[in-house]
């Protein structure tokens, strides 16, 4: 339990806030490549409660700028891309990506002006599918190494979708193990073969048992939670017998990531990232380690449940998430579909908009989320004095933060300690891509 001031200090993401500032040093998702396509490549953005235009030029380029125009103030996400830039639509004033204005056209013929005018821009990069922005002081760090962001394009598949909450209460639940016996329980096991693209619905590794059967009938799992030199490791066991374990490996990539085992081949990689205190996006990269992503079906299935063009979700709390007595006595858990991203949104939005944790009671199996706040509040107040934060790498060092691994199998009970160690390797070197990265 923690007080009212310690709640607002953790969650409130805003310009200036403590936990802001600290958001504010590391590179954030801001939307999907895919939403920069077709005939007009513009999105509105709003990151940690401030509004920004993004935008690709002609030439490809990308640019994230301050929404507001500097002449007047009116909205630069009507504006018309033309010229090499964004033009204001106001009095034509033109923008290129780096903020700089290139034309200020109802001024007299020689006029200086535009030469001192410069937008607020900031630094963009591409990632496997995600557009990522740096809107912090200084120069940002640089990107690990991982799997998600070395793999090639044809192996990485990206999406997202946005939940009503907090941003805090929605990472939480990725560092909270124990709540998958229960929040996505199906009472029936489907046929294994058949869970491409779906999480939870396939086997484990090195075996043919069904994770929905291991989370149902295996409920008190024995949960160890580590610092890491990317963040923290959780490391989740089940004892299926005297011979075997079930052992579940996730990681939390510090600021506001995680790393999970979608199946033996594919692992997740998922941001929770502030709109403003009371909404935020999930954005998530799948990373195969077999044969290239069947983009066309990821996407397919997750349009079943989300609705463009805000990736809102088509379960919500305006429809009681779909919500089914019959279902909840027959099939889920939940009776609220197959869909454990519905589950999961469920879960985070009906603590409110933001968790009121002063009236929470944590257990044995939240050590994870009670190691990641210490960390959290001791990020933030070094931010605040402005110390050294974590995760912050060099060019140099990137390299040296790969993987992380993350694995979902059974284990010889006795080599269930280095299991995740040996089936990551394995399975690495059956990879065209990540084989390559171990020769290296």
């Amino acid at each position: 339990m923690i007080s009212a001031e310690q709640n607002d200090l953790i969650t409130r993401a805003g310009r200036g806030t403590p936990a802001g500032t600290l958001l504010r040093c590391y590179w954030q998702p801001v939307a999907l490549s895919e939403e920069l396509r077709g005939p007009r490549p513009l999105r509105p953005v709003q990151l940690m409660g401030q509004h920004f235009v993004l935008f690709r030029d002609e030439s490809g380029r990308v640019g994230l700028l301050d929404r507001d125009c500097p002449h007047r103030g009116a909205d630069l996400a009507y504006g018309r891309l033309e010229n090499g830039g964004l033009r204001c639509a106001f009095h034509g004033w033109l923008f290129d990506a780096t903020g700089q204005c290139l034309e200020t056209p109802a001024e007299p013929a020689g006029s200086k002006l535009c030469t001192r005018i410069r937008q607020g821009a900031y630094p963009v990069v591409e990632k496997s599918g995600i557009v990522f922005a740096y809107i912090g002081e200084g120069e940002p760090p640089a990107f690990p190494e991982f799997d998600c962001f070395v793999a090639p394009d044809s192996h990485t598949f990206a999406f997202k979708g946005l939940w009503e909450c907090n941003w805090l209460q929605a990472l939480e639940v990725g560092m909270d193990p124990a709540h998958a016996s229960f929040l996505h329980r199906f009472y029936e096991d489907e046929d294994t073969s058949e869970s491409y693209g779906k999480q939870f619905r396939g086997a484990s590794a090195d075996s043919e048992l069904a994770i929905t059967q291991v989370l149902r009938e295996y409920d008190r799992p024995d949960i160890a939670a580590e610092p890491a030199p990317y963040g923290m490791k959780l490391t989740t066991l089940r004892k299926l017998s005297e011979q075997q374990t079930h052992v579940r490996v996730t990681n939390v990539v510090f600021p506001q990531a995680f790393v999970i085992p979608m199946s033996s081949e594919m692992t997740i990689s998922q941001w929770h990232v502030p709109v403003d205190d009371t909404h935020c996006y999930w954005y998530a990269i799948f990373t195969s380690f077999s044969g290239p992503v069947d983009k066309e079906q990821m996407r397919e299935q997750r349009l079943q449940t989300i609705e463009l063009p805000l990736y809102t979700s088509r379960k919500n709390k305006r429809n009681e998430y779909g919500y089914s007595v019959e279902e909840q006595l027959t099939q889920t858990y939940t009776g609220m579909g197959q869909d454990i991203n519905v589950h999961d949104q469920w879960a985070c939005e009906s603590m409110g908009p933001i968790q009121d944790r002063t009236r929470e009671h944590l257990g044995t199996t939240d050590k994870g989320i009670m190691l990641y706040r210490r960390m959290l509040v001791k990020a933030i107040e070094a931010a605040q004095a402005g110390e050294a934060v974590p995760m912050q790498p060099t060019a140099e060092d990137a390299g040296t933060l790969t993987g992380p691994p993350s694995i979902d199998g059974v284990a010889a009970a006795d080599r269930a300690a280095s299991y995740c160690e040996e089936a990551d390797r394995a399975r690495r070197q059956a990879s065209d891509w990540a084989s390559a990265r171990l020769a290296a």
